[in-house]
């Protein structure tokens, strides 16, 4: 080969080198980056967080709902300043969170979003905001309380201190669980006082020894006009007792318990006077307290000043006043005649008895012809009183 032909081949090696370097320099055969290094993913870009409610003094009463735009949300944590947590979850499809409870009064709460972005790139963001304060409060005074063991007619009774216009949102928010899923129902009635109140009653009496378990989660429910808010959560627990039911035969002057499907005894017993004010209730009447040693005084019954004396062993039966006790002074009616001002009454040594076989939550199923009609159900637990499809029809979820 001649010297020109090998310095032609030499100076095409050096051009094809040159070209194959140009073209591993080059990407997607552009030409554009700077320093050897490859422009950003597209699907690397930051995640967008936005939380609602936000700012401060927000009304409160909803959810906190978080959402992420340009990738996934990969966990929540909401808290507020008194390190109360609210729960909640993920959607599937990783772009929005919701909380399972809304935001309380009068609460600052924190919230911290960890997301990734198609490419795989984890970031923490925070977001803060305040509640108002609640401009009123609801509260609720509840039976039984929790660790009782009760009859096997006990309601479970919530009575508020101001009016419940949201009966339904409110409704949603009481749950009650039992080792047996005894079947039951809410009730909206007015109570004695005046005021709104909720009791569940099972369908028929409970079976003894069933556990029950209420949660009332409340907080940060509004009430609804005039009623202001809860701010709190209430829970129960008690368990039911024996099944005793005591029949009370006005027309016969005889007061039967019964338990478990056995009578244990007959007590001879005097009840309302006929004919007036002063008779008695009838229907079922549900043992509401033992009250032991109590003054009774007739003017606060709307009778005047027919009595104003203490009573012994006095059970209560309704809020108008009807009670079962001691009543010596009446010792020549039992079993004979009615002659009392509303109550049922026995002597000493069988009140004593009767006094510590009973327990609050037992039913009084009573009977007669000459009386001042059925208990109410807002007076005392009178929603036995009521059929089961009445019942279930004073439910704000039906």
């Amino acid at each position: 080969m001649s010297r020109t032909r090998a310095r032609t081949h030499a100076r095409v090696r050096a051009a094809t080198a040159l070209l194959a370097a140009l073209t591993a320099c080059s990407s997607n055969g552009s030409g554009d980056s700077q320093d050897g290094e490859a422009p950003p993913a597209t699907d690397d870009r930051p995640v967008t967080v936005a939380v609602t409610p936000k700012g401060k003094q927000v009304a409160a009463g909803e959810p906190v709902r978080v959402t992420a735009t340009g990738g996934r949300l990969t966990s929540v944590s909401v808290t507020d300043d008194e390190g109360h947590r609210l729960t909640g979850k993920v959607a599937a499809d990783g772009r929005s969170w919701v909380s399972d409870r809304k935001a309380v009064p009068g609460a600052a709460y924190t919230v911290t979003a960890v997301t990734r972005t198609a490419a795989g790139t984890a970031k923490s963001t925070k977001a803060a905001f305040t509640t108002a304060p609640a401009d009123k409060v609801n509260k609720v005074d509840w039976r039984p309380g929790t660790g009782a063991t009760v009859g096997v007619a006990q309601p479970i009774s919530l009575v508020f201190d101001h009016p419940v216009k949201n009966r339904a949102e409110v409704e949603k928010h009481l749950r009650i669980t039992t080792s047996n899923n005894t079947e039951g129902s809410w009730g909206w009635i007015r109570d004695w006082s005046g005021r709104d109140r909720v009791d569940w009653r099972p369908r028929t009496y409970w079976k003894p020894g069933t556990e029950v378990t209420l949660k009332a989660e409340l907080n940060g429910t509004d009430s609804g006009t005039d009623g202001g808010w809860f701010v709190r959560d209430y829970t129960t627990r008690f368990t039911i007792g024996a099944q005793q039911i005591v029949e009370v035969d006005l027309d016969r002057h005889q007061l039967t318990l019964v338990r478990d499907g056995e009578t244990v005894r007959r007590i001879p017993v005097s009840g309302g006077t006929p004919g007036g004010d002063k008779r008695s209730w009838r229907g079922t009447a549900v043992l509401m307290a033992k009250e032991g040693t109590i003054n009774m005084n007739s003017e606060t019954v709307g009778l005047g000043d027919a009595y104003d004396k203490m009573v012994d062993y006095s059970m209560r039966l309704t809020w108008s006043g009807m009670y079962a006790h001691a009543a010596p002074w009446n010792a020549r009616y039992f079993g004979n005649s009615n002659q009392s001002s509303g109550c049922i009454g026995m002597s000493d040594a069988n009140a004593a008895w009767f006094y510590g076989q009973v327990r609050p939550g037992d039913p009084f199923e009573i009977t007669g012809k000459d009386t001042k009609g059925v208990v109410d159900p807002g007076n005392g637990f009178g929603a036995w009183n009521l059929s089961w499809t009445q019942w279930q029809q004073k439910s704000a979820l039906r």
